[in-house]
């Protein structure tokens, strides 16, 4: 964990130093770009207040902070994880937007699809899912320009669905999941991004009439690239469940491919590999109806 940590710094580190030795034409180049780009976002006429924050990519926000009226998203995911005897494979499609300013709305499926790793195991394996419909909202309840920092408060209800495999004899919905979380962000100069998501998870299963809680604390750390939408960074996100901590890093990197086209791609590296091993996932990012001035 030492050296993970160790080599998250560095990165850190190696990236202002780089921006530190740019020439100073080139320094003043890329602040008149950020200005720009920031008021661009911040200072629309005639719209509420915005400030401009790097969004984690895996565990993603349900709208951009301060969303404005209008605004919507969608976003397709794809994932592969290591869980030692068996491979996970991730899929989800969700809708976001904003129905009024500073409110934003989500509707999201996920679904999980097993392979195996050890013939041995086969027939234990995990079933095939479809993991629940997931509904969200998230209301900004503070935007401020004078320190660029965002508080918002958010709540996920996950209708759970049972197995495919055992659909047909059981009902469809299998229990519950009830996440209220708190997020604040808050941008540091022009370029560097600071976050953290957090709250609990209580699951319900029907069948088995009792709840499980774990606690949900994700922090990020991003570097918007100058003028851009680009951004690279790490996401952290910790799980307390059963008196045991689990974290696995994911670093992460937003790529602009058009106005309103993004690609996100981010690595999993997990602290204890009991639970899994590395993972990779991408989330591609379409905002209908946006335009780059």
């Amino acid at each position: 964990m030492h050296k993970i940590i160790a080599l998250l710094i560095a990165m850190l580190l190696s990236i202002a130093l780089i921006a530190q030795e740019e020439p100073d034409s080139t320094r003043i180049i890329n602040a008149q770009l950020d200005s720009i780009y920031i008021a661009e976002i911040e200072e629309v006429k005639g719209q509420k207040l915005k400030i401009l924050h790097a969004e984690p990519i895996y565990i993603d926000l349900i709208r951009d902070l301060g969303a404005r009226k209008g605004e919507k998203e969608w976003n397709v995911g794809f994932g592969i994880t290591d869980k030692n005897k068996f491979d996970s494979y991730e899929g989800l499609i969700e809708y976001e937007f904003a129905p009024i300013n500073r409110l934003g709305l989500e509707i999201e499926i996920p679904v999980t699809i097993i392979a195996s790793n050890y013939k041995e195991v086969k027939d234990s394996l995990p079933s095939h899912r479809v993991e629940s419909l997931k509904l969200a909202a998230q209301w900004s309840f503070l935007v401020s320009d004078k320190i660029n920092t965002t508080l918002a408060l958010g709540y996920i209800h996950e209708f759970l669905l049972s197995d495919i495999d055992v659909i047909k004899h059981q009902t469809i919905f299998m229990g519950n999941l009830f996440n209220p979380f708190f997020i604040a962000a808050k941008r540091w100069g022009n370029n560097f991004h600071t976050l953290i998501y957090a709250g609990p998870h209580i699951e319900q299963k029907f069948r088995k009439n009792q709840l499980h809680l774990s606690y949900h604390i994700n922090t990020n750390i991003h570097y918007m690239i100058p003028g851009t939408r680009n951004f690279i960074g790490v996401e952290v996100n910790k799980i307390l469940e059963d008196n045991e901590i689990k974290s696995v890093f994911r670093p992460q990197m937003r790529v602009g491919l058009a106005d309103n086209l993004l690609i996100g791609i981010v690595g999993g590296i997990p602290i204890n590999k009991n639970h899994e091993r590395l993972s990779s996932f991408i989330r591609i990012i379409y905002e209908p109806g946006h335009k780059h001035k």
